[in-house]
C-alpha cells in the first residue's frame, strides 16, 4: 500500500461496477492501484447482485488492499445504478469509473483525472473515447449506430458514450437527474448543467474471462425512450441564476 493511498484522506475514488467478474477483479485491482501510486485514493467495487464468487474474491482482496472497499446490491439493478450506488458511497470529491471486465486500462485513469483537473472548476467530466476498440463486428456497429443517432439528436459533441473510462466531480455527478442508462448520456447531461467536457483517447483490451453481463441491445433499442427523455431534459434547461445578495452601507 502507497504512503499516500490512506483510506481515511482519498483525492481520487476509483468506481468499478461488477456483476459475475470473479476471474477479473484481482488483476484489474492490482493495475488500478500501480496507475494511482502516489496518490490518495480509494477503490469503491460494487458488487451489482452476483451470482459467482465475486463477493469472496473481494473480501479476499480487500486484506490485501486496506483501501478496496465492496458494497453490494441485493440483487442486479442494472450499470447505471451500481455507478451511482459507488459514486454516492465515494469519500473523494473526483471520481473516475472504469468497467469491471478488464477491457478498460487503468493507467488511463490517471490521464483522466488530470484531464479533469486542468480543466478547473467549470470542468465536470473528462471522458475516454476509445480507439482500436476491441469488439465483434456486431457490437461495433451497434455502437455506431447507437452514437450516431444520439450525436444527431443531441449534438454533445462526443463520438463514444459507452467508454467506461470516465472522471467526474462527485457532487456535478449526484447533481444529475437519474434514470436507467444515466452513464450512456453523462456529456450531455454535464453539458446541460453549464459544466465543459473534456475528452481523452483510450485503447480498449480484450476481455480476460467470462462474458459481458450487461447487454448490448439497450446501446439504441432499449435506450431509444432514455434518448428521447434527455432530448427533453436538455431542451427544457433553463438558465441557472446566480445569486447574490447586496446589503446597504449600514449593514
Amino acid at each position: 500500500m502507497s504512503e499516500t493511498s490512506t483510506p481515511n484522506a482519498p483525492a481520487v475514488s476509483v468506481v468499478v461496477p461488477l456483476r459475475n467478474e470473479a476471474g477479473n477483479i484481482a488483476p484489474l485491482v492490482a493495475e488500478i492501484a500501480a496507475a494511482l501510486a502516489g496518490r490518495a485514493f480509494e477503490i469503491v467495487c460494487v458488487n451489482d447482485g452476483s451470482s459467482d464468487a465475486t463477493e469472496a474474491e473481494l473480501v479476499a482482496q480487500m486484506r490485501a488492499w486496506p483501501y478496496l472497499r465492496q458494497v453490494k446490491h441485493a440483487v442486479s439493478c442494472g450499470q447505471s445504478a451500481a455507478v451511482r450506488t459507488g459514486v454516492a458511497a465515494a469519500r473523494a470529491p473526483l471520481v473516475a469509473t472504469l468497467d469491471g471486465d478488464g477491457q478498460n486500462d487503468p493507467k488511463f485513469v490517471p490521464m483522466l483525472v488530470d484531464a479533469l483537473e486542468r480543466g478547473g472548476a467549470r470542468t465536470g467530466l473528462a471522458a475516454g473515447q476509445r480507439v482500436g476498440r476491441k469488439a465483434s463486428g456486431f457490437k461495433k456497429l451497434q455502437s455506431r449506430i447507437a452514437n450516431g443517432v444520439r450525436g444527431a439528436i443531441l449534438r454533445d459533441g462526443t463520438r463514444d458514450t459507452g467508454c467506461g473510462l470516465k472522471a467526474f466531480r462527485r457532487d456535478v455527478f449526484l447533481a444529475l437527474p437519474y434514470f436507467d442508462g444515466l452513464h450512456r448520456f453523462l456529456p450531455a447531461l454535464v453539458r446541460r448543467d453549464g459544466f465543459d467536457v473534456v475528452y481523452v483517447d483510450v485503447v480498449d483490451r480484450e476481455r480476460r474471462h467470462g462474458v459481458s453481463n450487461y447487454g448490448m441491445w439497450d446501446r439504441l433499442w432499449v435506450g431509444i425512450l432514455d434518448l428521447a427523455g434527455v432530448w427533453w431534459l436538455v431542451r427544457r434547461k433553463k438558465r441557472v441564476p446566480q445569486v447574490s445578495e447586496v446589503k446597504s452601507d449600514a449593514g
